[in-house]
């Protein structure tokens, strides 16, 4: 399912995941992410990484904005934007996750805040050949 969205509305998105890059916890790489997902029902909601000394603890930003939407009970992404200091892609992580929840081949915007850069991918072509419900359906039936 591909959802038209507005120029307005993109724009919103990638504000909000620049401001709430502000507050990520990032104490030992020092390199904040922000995410915000756009859900159906037009809302947006945003999430930061959050670091651990034990790295392997360490949460994404999309992983937490996914789990607030999950939390305030959306479960469909249309649109996705990650704002870092050099517009790094997803890793291949956040790239299953956001799978889980999107609706379709959503577009993902790349913010670079070092640059001002703005990109735009899409989720299936972050992660081709995904493994997906269908394909676990499809095993277990």
């Amino acid at each position: 399912m591909t959802e038209i969205i507005s120029n307005q509305i993109k724009e919103q998105l990638i504000a909000e995941a620049q401001k709430i890059q502000q507050n990520s916890y990032s104490p030992y790489s020092n390199f904040p992410v922000g995410s915000a997902v756009l859900t159906r029902n037009g809302r947006i909601v945003s999430g930061v990484n959050v670091e651990n000394v034990s790295y392997g603890l360490t949460r994404c930003a999309e992983q937490n904005a996914i789990g607030t939407m999950v939390s305030q009970g959306e479960t469909e992404i249309i649109a996705v934007a990650v704002s870092s200091r050099n517009g790094v892609t997803p890793c291949g992580a956040c790239r299953q996750v956001l799978l889980e929840f999107a609706l379709g081949d959503i577009p993902v915007w790349l913010i670079a805040t070092d640059t001002g850069k703005i990109s735009q991918t899409s989720l299936h072509k972050l992660i081709p050949d995904s493994f997906n419900k269908d394909l676990l359906d499809a095993a277990t039936a």
